[in-house]
C-alpha cells in the first residue's frame, strides 16, 4: 500500500487553516498535519478526531516549523496578520515560513494584492498607515512577502483570498429599537467578491492534487455581491427583513476597535477600486475549481446556528 504523501497545515485551527485541513481530511488523499500553538485546545482535538496529525509549532520559532514540515510533500502556508496587527511581525512570520519551507515539493500560499497599484501614499483619499501602506495585511502579501517566496524558489501555488462569508456571522446585524434588522457594511452600492471558507478548502484540496498550478496566481471568489444582496440573502435564511443601511469609510475607521482604520480602508479599497479586485477573483473559474460551491444564502443557512445579532 502507498503510503499518503503529508500536507503540513499552518493554522489548523483557524478559519482559514481548518477549513483546508478538513477538506484535506474529507478527500482522504493526503495525510494531514496540523500546526498548531496548542495541541490541547478543542479545535486541535477535534482535528485529531478526524484523522489529522496534530503537532505543535510556533511562527517565530524556525526550528519549530522545520519539525513540523519535516517528511512532508506540502505545505498550506497563511500568516494570522488579526492576532498582532503588525506588518513587521508578519513579514518576521513569512521569512520564517518560507526557511522552514526549503525542501518542500509543493507550497500553497494565502496571499492578497498590494493596494498601493491603484492608491499610491500621497493619495489622501484614505489614510496612510504605519507610514507606508494602505492596507497593511494586503500590501504585505502582495508588495513584500509574494517577492520572498519567489526569490527562495519554493514550489508555490499563490492563492489570493476574497472576503470570506463567515466573517458576516457574528454580530453583523444589528436589531433596531424598532425591532428591524439591519446590515451596515461600508461599500455603498459596490459589490465585494466573497466565499465560503468550506470552498477555500476544497480550492486548496484541488490544488495540491494539481501539481501544474505551481507558479501560478489564482484568485478565489464565487460570488461578487452588494450590500443588499448579502442582506436579502440573510433575510431568506432568517424569514424576517433585513435592511442595508451602507456606513461611510470614515465612519467605519472611527469605530475605535483596534483594526478600525485598517478595515476601513479595506473596505474603501473594496468598494472604490472594484477594477483592481473583481476581475482577478473570477467567479466562473472558481465555481469550476470548487464545482460544489455554496452561495452566500446556502452558506447562511449551514451556518444558521452561529449568526449572532447585536442587540
Amino acid at each position: 500500500m502507498t503510503e499518503k504523501k503529508i500536507i503540513a497545515v499552518v493554522g489548523a485551527t483557524g478559519e482559514q487553516g481548518g477549513a483546508v485541513a478538513r477538506a484535506l481530511l474529507a478527500d482522504g488523499g493526503f495525510a494531514v498535519r496540523a500546526l498548531t500553538r496548542s495541541t490541547e485546545s478543542a479545535a486541535a482535538r477535534k482535528l485529531a478526531a478526524l484523522g489529522a496529525e496534530v503537532v505543535a509549532a510556533d511562527l517565530y520559532d524556525v526550528d519549530s516549523l522545520r519539525k513540523a514540515f519535516s517528511g512532508a510533500y506540502g505545505a498550506y502556508l497563511v500568516t494570522p496578520f488579526f492576532t498582532h496587527l503588525s506588518a513587521a511581525k508578519e513579514m518576521e512570520e513569512v521569512r520564517n515560513l518560507v526557511t522552514a519551507a526549503d525542501g518542500l515539493r509543493h507550497v500553497v500560499w494565502s496571499t492578497l494584492e498590494d493596494t498601493r497599484e491603484v492608491i499610491p501614499l500621497d493619495d489622501d483619499r484614505m489614510p496612510t498607515l504605519d507610514g507606508k501602506y494602505k492596507v497593511p495585511h494586503f500590501d504585505v502579501k502582495g508588495g513584500e512577502a509574494d517577492a520572498v517566496f519567489a526569490e527562495a524558489g519554493l514550489p508555490t501555488t499563490y492563492v489570493r483570498m476574497s472576503f470570506y462569508w463567515n466573517n458576516l456571522l457574528h454580530d453583523q446585524l444589528r436589531r433596531g429599537t424598532d425591532g428591524v434588522l439591519t446590515l451596515s457594511l461600508p461599500m455603498g452600492t459596490s459589490k465585494i467578491s466573497g466565499i465560503a471558507g468550506e470552498d477555500i478548502g476544497k480550492a486548496v484540496l484541488s490544488f495540491f492534487q494539481r501539481p501544474e498550478t505551481i507558479g501560478r496566481t489564482i484568485g478565489l471568489g464565487t460570488e461578487h455581491l452588494t450590500g443588499e444582496q448579502v442582506a436579502q440573502a440573510f433575510a431568506e435564511v432568517l424569514g424576517e427583513p433585513v435592511e442595508y443601511e451602507p456606513m461611510s469609510h470614515n465612519d467605519f475607521r472611527a469605530l475605535g476597535f483596534p483594526a478600525a482604520e485598517e478595515l476601513g480602508n479595506m473596505f474603501q479599497y473594496y468598494s472604490e477600486f472594484s477594477h483592481h479586485i473583481l476581475p482577478r477573483r473570477d467567479t466562473v473559474r472558481t465555481r469550476e475549481i470548487v464545482p460544489s460551491w455554496l452561495t452566500l444564502k446556502d452558506f447562511l443557512a449551514a451556518h444558521r446556528d452561529e449568526i449572532t445579532i447585536a442587540g
